[in-house]
């Protein structure tokens, strides 16, 4: 039986696209490993978004050499968006490669990984190297997202809708990477939801990279309700699933009709995460965002009036191109006056054959390392804020399963996707939880379980 160890870098998307590859590979009779040198097959799902993800892809395999050299029946694979950027010119490199697959073909990647392995198997050593690129565009690729490769107990599950962007914001390889916009049709996705809620799943995130744009060219409005909107409502009516998330949605795509589904849909979390990018509106034209920081604003206040409680957790790149001192100071008053619960704050990457690569006043890497600092510390300042008020209160979670970084613990997220780490004799993976939050950080809560702490209480009294 063959062994194949897939790794994974990059977003949720990654993720997805990563389970739908090793469940093929399962099907195929392969057993999935732990670590890349018990496997007769290594993958790497790779990102492009940033430079630093492609770096470490390349020198994992770069280092996976060593590997090649003592067991030369071993195939290498790269697969996904790095893959689908640089196609066969990653095989220049890395004489070891035996895989290029780009991002519509991960339903192709078992059937190449069988060709590549035979043909290790059955050539000889002096044969002339054989290697699979395939980076082709696939009609109909969005509708080859269905496989899913469950663990025993689990609680949560992603679920791609769509592919692919059309926004082409300035800074951005995605539209190069996963093509242009194509989303599933509604009866796809509520079957794969329903059928994941068949075996134990309850809490279901919705993928895009513009999630909420999801069907604008392929379904029609109904009721003035967005196509995006009617699968939320059909998603919603799904019996024993019990919460509801989407990411990542773009301003422009937020109507009224989005946000008035968080007063009517319940199961629809208390959490949205809204990327930002800039808080200043002459870096968010030269981005191509589409809205300024007036209307970002004013999404914030709509939506938080129609849920109380919201979360809100954002993206925002410092250091863009032109990017002035007052322009990081606008960017920094907005984070203060909108207090996210948490936000990704990244250093600007130039990708290639994007505009913003080619824009006149490059940002010096040392500016840009203060700023993204300096930035942190506001959002950990707000983040540690907020989790203090959650201290001594008692929060629902959905255990998710021991914590990836103390095994001896138990992780579980809030509807407010906070992580929740407790102790727990039993395991309690898929069941929710009531947590007495004891202790908190910017990043996680800890407490105990209500009835464990109650059993204690009692039996010291």
């Amino acid at each position: 039986m063959p062994k194949f160890f897939i790794k994974t870098y990059g977003c949720q998307m990654n993720e997805r696209d990563s389970e739908q590859v090793a469940h093929s590979l399962i099907e195929r009779g392969y057993q999935r490993v732990e670590n890349e040198s018990d496997a007769d097959v290594v993958l790497l799902n790779t990102c492009s978004v940033r430079d630093m993800a492609d770096q470490k892809a390349v020198g994992k395999m770069g280092m996976l050499g060593r590997v090649a050299k003592e067991r030369p029946e071993v195939v290498f694979g790269f697969l996904g968006c790095m893959a689908q950027a640089r196609g066969a010119n990653l095989l220049k490199d890395l004489p070891h490669l035996d895989l290029v697959v780009g991002t519509q073909k991960f339903h192709r990647v078992a059937e190449y990984v069988q060709d590549a392995l035979n043909n290790k198997r059955n050539r000889a050593m002096d044969d002339p190297r054989f290697s699979i690129v395939d980076v082709e565009v696939e009609k109909g690729s969005q509708s080859t997202i269905r496989e899913q490769q469950l663990t025993p107990k689990q609680a949560t599950a992603f679920v791609s809708i769509m592919q692919g962007c059309n926004m082409h914001c300035t800074f951005c390889i995605v539209p190069q990477t996963r093509g242009s916009e194509r989303s599933r049709s509604i009866e796809e996705i509520v079957a794969e939801v329903s059928e994941l809620v068949s075996h134990g799943v309850k809490d279901v995130t919705l993928l895009g990279q513009i999630v909420n744009l999801y069907g604008r060219h392929e379904f029609p409005k109904i009721g003035n309700k967005s196509p995006f909107v009617q699968l939320l409502e059909t998603i919603h009516a799904i019996d024993g699933l019990e919460r509801l998330r989407f990411t990542s949605p773009h301003p422009i795509g937020f109507r009224e009709d989005l946000v008035e589904a968080y007063r009517r849909l319940p199961k629809l979390v208390d959490h949205l995460h809204l990327p930002l990018q800039s808080g200043s509106n002459r870096i968010l034209k030269a981005m191509h965002r589409t809205y300024t920081a007036e209307r970002y604003v004013d999404l914030v206040r709509r939506v938080r009036a129609a849920r109380e409680g919201l979360a809100i957790t954002s993206d925002i790149i410092v250091g863009f191109p032109g990017e002035t001192n007052d322009d990081y100071h606008q960017t920094k008053k907005l984070v203060r006056e909108i207090e996210f619960d948490n936000a990704f704050v990244f250093r600007y990457s130039p990708r290639r054959d994007t505009p913003a690569a080619g824009m006149p006043g490059q940002i010096d890497e040392r500016v840009k390392e203060a700023r993204n600092h300096d930035l942190l510390e506001v959002v950990d300042d707000c983040a540690r804020r907020i989790n203090d008020r959650l201290v001594g209160r008692t929060t629902q979670v959905l255990c998710e399963g021991p914590s990836k970084t103390n095994r001896s613990r138990l992780m579980g997220r809030t509807r407010t996707n906070k992580i929740v780490l407790f102790e727990s004799p039993e395991n309690l993976t898929g069941k929710f939880v009531d947590i007495h939050i004891e202790r908190a950080t910017g990043f996680s809560l800890y407490g105990t379980p209500v009835e464990l702490e109650t059993k204690t209480s009692m039996a010291a009294a």
